[in-house]
Order: C-alpha cells, then structure tokens, then sequence
C-alpha cells in the first residue's frame, strides 16, 4: 500500500495557530496533519474535525489557538511492515482515519482509511481477475 501511496508527509507544528492548519489542510486537500516540531518525530495529530469540535465549544476565538491546544496527544502508529488487515482493524475499533507511519523511530507516511479501502479493493479486484482468468481456463 505504501509503495503505491508514496512517502512524503505534510507536518504543522504545535505552536503553529488553528488558523494556518486550516490554510494548509485546504492547500493539499487533506483531512489531517501530523504535529511535529521537526517533521520527524510525531507530537501529535489534527484533524479538520477537531477544529470543528473546538469552534463549537470555544467559538472562532480557537483559530488564534495554537495547534497544540486542539491535537490529539496520544497518537496509535504503525510501521511500513505492518500488515494491512490489522491496519484496518485497528482503525476501525479505535474510530480513527488517519494513522501515522514510524520507523525506526521517524514519521515516514501516513495511511488515511481511505488508503486502506483503496488497497482492499484491489486487492479483491485482483483476486476475482485471477479467480475469473483460472474458470475461464
């Protein structure tokens, strides 16, 4: 999956404010951020819709917030080796969409549940192709 996605992760960092996560979230149409102070450790992780929850509660004031006032702290990562399906599964039982790549201790990717859907789908598109190729044979 990560071969096909490719690396390359954009990162905000955690005294950045709300205001300019929006602005970058907006410019690489993407649904999350990993916070990091220096685009290899991961500090936390930011969504558009904790910007959502926080404007509700606090109002537009949270847009002069830092990041670090509105991200997720304990972040749940995985490694390039990792096997999609308890990718997946993880994803689903903890409600998260977005899964940061580690290894060897630095952010190398990061996996959306779109990803996820994306590579299974494949994955059963290839095995009906061979299925259908091996009945017609």
């Amino acid at each position: 999956m990560l071969r096909n996605k490719g690396g390359g992760v954009v990162t905000i960092r955690p005294d950045d404010t709300v205001a300019h996560l929006l602005s970058v979230l907006s410019e690489h149409g993407i649904g999350a951020l990993v916070v990091s102070e220096d685009g290899k450790a991961v500090a936390g992780i930011v969504s558009g819709r904790d910007v959502v929850r926080h404007l509700h509660r606090s109002g537009a004031d949270v847009l002069g917030s830092a990041v670090s006032a509105i991200m997720t702290s304990e972040v749940h990562t995985c490694e390039g080796g990792d096997e999609v399906e308890g990718l997946a599964q993880m994803m689903t039982d903890r409600r998260i969409r977005h899964v940061p790549v580690v290894q060897d201790g630095e952010l190398t990717a990061i996996v959306s549940i779109g990803d996820v859907v994306k590579h299974r789908i494949n994955a059963l598109q290839s095995e009906r192709d061979h299925l259908k190729d091996y009945i017609q044979q």
